[in-house]
């Protein structure tokens, strides 16, 4: 099943999993406002984002369980043959169980923690070797398939950097429609006091001849899924 497909059995899902209200007496008239649930809202909106990723030349791999996820990231990583994968700490997901997964599955894991400035170059060092960076977004945007990433000492920016294939996670409770929304989640602060990275496709660059390239300021393959929460 494509991306696309699972987006709209998402959306068809969440609907009739919403609650059933009865039908108005009469039509509703111009200018009234028909509530929308916060699941379609979200399924609209992560089926907007992933539109917009694929046309920046991103890969949508569709929308999991956070229990489904695991599989998902050493399928992703058998399929584009990684034996070295580097992720960050999670924001929302438990990316320790997503490591000892990929562990599991005869993937070599590095993980960020190191305090020194020789540990500090020699995991940069790492990195730049390894075939694939995971981290999870702080939010996504749906307008221009945009994801936020606050760099953090567990999971620095070098994450969507030096590897030279991206997966980057998004909750779906953290997709927000447009950049000022985005802002407005993350709050403002954020974005004087710490390092945070827009992330919008593939690195590409048109400086040498006019001529688009891939991978020159970043990675040169951009994957990103969302984790659909679990039902409480």
């Amino acid at each position: 099943m494509s991306a696309f497909h699972k987006i709209i059995a998402t959306v068809k899902s969440a609907i009739e999993r919403s609650p059933r209200t009865a039908p108005p007496a009469h039509p509703a008239s111009p200018g009234v406002i028909v509530p929308v649930t916060h699941d379609a809202r979200r399924a609209e909106l992560i089926s907007q984002f992933a539109r917009e990723l694929e046309a920046v030349g991103g890969a949508f791999l569709g929308i999991f369980s956070p229990d489904e996820v695991r599989a998902r990231t050493v399928a992703l990583a058998r399929d584009i043959g990684a034996h070295t994968a580097a992720i960050g700490a999670g924001v929302t997901l438990d990316t320790a169980a997503v490591a000892r997964a990929l562990e599991q599955a005869g993937i070599a894991v590095i993980r960020p923690g190191a305090s020194g400035d020789a540990e500090r170059a020699s995991y940069r060092e790492r990195l730049a070797g390894c075939d694939l960076g995971i981290v999870e977004a702080n939010a996504g945007i749906a307008a221009t398939g945009t994801l936020a990433v606050i760099g953090t000492s567990a999971s620095p920016n070098s994450l969507t950097l030096l590897p030279p294939a991206n997966l980057i996670i998004v909750n779906a409770d953290r997709m927000r429609a447009d950049l000022a929304a985005a802002v407005s989640a993350i709050g403002a602060e954020t974005f004087t006091t710490k390092r945070v990275a827009l992330i919008t496709g593939p690195s590409r660059t048109a400086d040498i001849e006019k001529m688009i390239v891939l991978g020159v300021h970043g990675p040169r393959k951009l994957y990103a899924l969302a984790i659909w929460p679990n039902e409480v």
